[in-house]
């Protein structure tokens, strides 16, 4: 019986060493945030060696090379794509669209209908069910959203989901996710397949890195982020929630995933007010 070298993983004829895999969790964790334990190095392996035999790349070593050489924006997105999973559906969580629904969204629509801005955020979009899901929510609770200063930004670190988002086209079996309430707005998809242009023109769409600054000026009155901290340490983690913290508005909303929590300095400012749901409560909160 021949015993596998602790040290390498093989996968489609290609070794990954443990100093391969150190080398790639190290420039996942630099400009991604990814956290990526020694128990991944299997899963890694599998899925870059047969990104390695696509590209005809010999090993791991060339195929860092090319990572950190000219004009590798496109390959690292495709190595972001590899490491991640994007798992996202219409609806997903729904009771955090009922929050918004019945706690959030009343009072925002008031201050819109008084020329008001409005503005809410879902960071981490992937294929832009959820800012689209959002839109229809809120057109439905207000039929004239449209004339109105009230706006949704998806972003997402991975341009190739957002460009999905962007082209607004989805299979039947994920339309008929959709509650019957709200696919009354579907009969009217454009004759190329696309939501209807009164869902996309709510939304605006870009790639945006969580671990780098944040570009607006403006605050959020809600901020959707679930299932993205799950990928960061908790210290990433620690400094995303500060972040997000500091671009709600007083009384703002933060959701995020099932299986996250708040931690950190922002907790001193976010109460708890549901499941995995906050608002900023500037004087100080009760997270937990």
């Amino acid at each position: 019986m021949n015993a596998r070298s602790p040290i390498e993983s093989k996968a489609d004829g290609f070794t990954l060493t443990d100093q391969d895999f150190e080398a790639i969790a190290q420039f996942a964790y630099k400009h991604f945030g990814l956290a990526m334990s020694s128990s991944k190095k299997p899963l890694v392996s599998a899925r870059l060696a047969r990104r390695l035999r696509k590209q005809n790349v010999l090993n791991f070593k060339d195929y860092l090379a090319r990572l950190n050489g000219p004009n590798s924006d496109k390959e690292r997105s495709n190595l972001l794509s590899l490491l991640t999973t994007n798992v996202t559906q219409f609806f997903r969580e729904p009771h955090h669209f009922e929050t918004m629904r019945k706690d959030v969204l009343p009072d925002l629509i008031k201050k819109a209908r008084k020329g008001g801005r409005v503005r809410i955020w879902s960071a981490g979009c992937s294929n832009g069910q959820e800012p689209y899901t959002l839109a229809m929510i809120i057109q439905d609770m207000c039929p004239e959203v449209n004339r109105l200063d009230f706006k949704i930004l998806g972003t997402d670190i991975d341009p190739v989901v957002v460009q999905t988002a962007t082209a607004a086209k989805y299979p039947a079996d994920e339309i008929a996710q959709i509650p019957a309430e709200y696919r009354k707005y579907l009969p009217k998809l454009d004759a190329d397949g696309r939501l209807p242009e009164s869902i996309r023109s709510m939304v605006t769409l870009g790639v945006l890195n969580l671990i780098e600054p944040f570009p607006f000026k403006g605050k959020f009155d809600a901020i959707f982020c679930r299932n993205v901290a799950i990928y960061f340490d908790t210290a990433t983690q620690q400094k995303v929630w500060q972040a997000f913290q500091r671009s709600l508005v007083p009384g703002g909303y933060l959701f995020i995933g099932h299986s996250e929590r708040m931690s950190g300095p922002a907790a001193q400012h976010m109460k708890t007010a549901g499941i995995t749901t906050y608002i900023h409560t500037p004087s100080g909160g009760d997270a937990r």
